[in-house]
């Protein structure tokens, strides 16, 4: 019998110890790679042109930060054309629904911050669900990330696509 309590113990603690973290990390300069994290306190702010955004090609992840609510995480992104998109899969998968709220945020209000070698680019959210160049787009996302993904996965809404479109 003690060694059930003693695991009982073990387990609440592991608990504990867990639930601190997540909510430690909400007060964190930016997410804790897959674990979001609060709002961005440090960067630079970028003013200028729209940046020639080839550069992030060569990125396997960035940083967003939604302004509502005041969230960040660490996230995929690909270049097309000139214009930037980050996915997010399994939004029609159980564990998608409970882990992935951002994009429901993001649809609502896609008022956004990126956050790209200490640059902070204020960007506007906007889902891509059909258009010439989502087959592209998917094309790049397969290719860079090993993962398949089609039209057929952003039509079906198991993966939705953002553009990072410039700040209105």
């Amino acid at each position: 019998m003690n060694i059930l309590r003693l695991l009982g113990y073990a387990l609440l603690t592991i608990a504990l110890a867990v639930a601190l973290f997540l909510f430690a990390a909400r007060f964190a300069d930016g997410p804790l790679e897959i674990v979001s994290g609060g709002p961005f306190s440090s960067g630079e702010h970028y003013s200028g042109e729209e940046p020639d955004w080839s550069f992030v090609r060569d990125k396997a992840t960035v940083e967003f930060q939604l302004l509502e609510p005041a969230r960040s995480r660490t996230t995929w992104i690909v270049e097309h054309k000139g214009k930037i998109y980050i996915p997010s899969g399994y939004m029609t998968t159980t564990w998608g629904k409970i882990w992935k709220q951002w994009p429901i945020q993001a649809e609502k209000d896609g008022r956004a911050i990126l956050r790209v070698e200490g640059k902070l680019y204020k960007r506007q959210l906007l889902r891509k669900s059909s258009g010439p160049e989502i087959g592209p787009i998917t094309d790049l996302i397969s290719k860079k990330y090993q993962v398949p993904a089609g039209i057929e996965a952003v039509e079906s809404g198991y993966l939705w696509l953002f553009e990072m479109a410039p700040a209105t």
